[in-house]
């Protein structure tokens, strides 16, 4: 990673045998409000933190990647305006998941309900919440199973739709809160919302 600030003096922070903290550890082990505040410190870079601390840088987007991102984001936004049944989030949103892991999907919806249940502090920061509906669009650096072990994470989160996007194979696989898995073959397939988004489709075509 370049240019990335770091918070102040990490390694004067002393552990109860008077031993320096490592920076790698340091930064595995902050508190929720200072991995928040490193991220608001590096806003032109991305993270992701698993459940056990440990920080993953995430890479840029190609050209490509961002087209299609917009458009899954856009399509769920005109339907949640529609529903008016909860709030989309673009990738830069960081949900602080029941497990602690911070992760940002590529787009998510979380329920009115859900999100009005948060308090003002907590909606300003990572929303402590894993959303009922996530997407993740594979890039050309994304590893499928990386990625497939990231939407059973969600699941077991209490996700209760996630879709898992290839456009290189043009193929969708599709998660769901009772453990199954099905596979859209094809980019001529539609997704559905399912009851989750009640009315929600998204045609695959636009994705190439």
């Amino acid at each position: 990673m370049h240019n990335v600030a770091l918070p102040p003096a990490p390694a004067q922070e002393l552990e109860s045998g008077h031993r320096p903290v490592p920076l790698a550890e340091w930064l595995n082990r902050m508190t929720e409000d200072q991995f928040f505040a490193f991220c608001q410190t590096n806003s032109q870079l991305k993270f992701e933190r698993r459940a056990d601390g440990t920080i993953d840088y995430m890479a840029l987007t190609g050209g490509d990647t961002g087209r299609r991102n917009s458009e899954l984001v856009t399509d769920l936004t005109i339907w949640n305006r529609q529903s008016g049944l909860g709030r989309v989030f673009d990738s830069s949103t960081g949900f602080r998941l029941p497990s602690g892991a911070v992760r940002s999907p590529d787009a998510a919806w979380v329920s009115t309900a859900a999100w009005e249940a948060l308090s003002a502090d907590q909606r300003s920061k990572f929303p402590p919440l894993c959303p009922a509906f996530v997407v993740e669009l594979l890039s050309v650096s994304d590893s499928v199973d990386d990625m497939a072990l990231k939407m059973h994470e969600y699941i077991a989160n209490g996700c209760r739709l996630a879709w898992l996007i290839d456009p290189k194979t043009e193929t969708a696989r599709v998660y769901r809160a009772d453990g199954s898995v099905s596979v859209a073959k094809t980019f001529a397939e539609t997704l559905s919302g399912e009851d989750v988004l009640p009315g929600f489709e998204l045609a695959l075509t636009a994705l190439r």
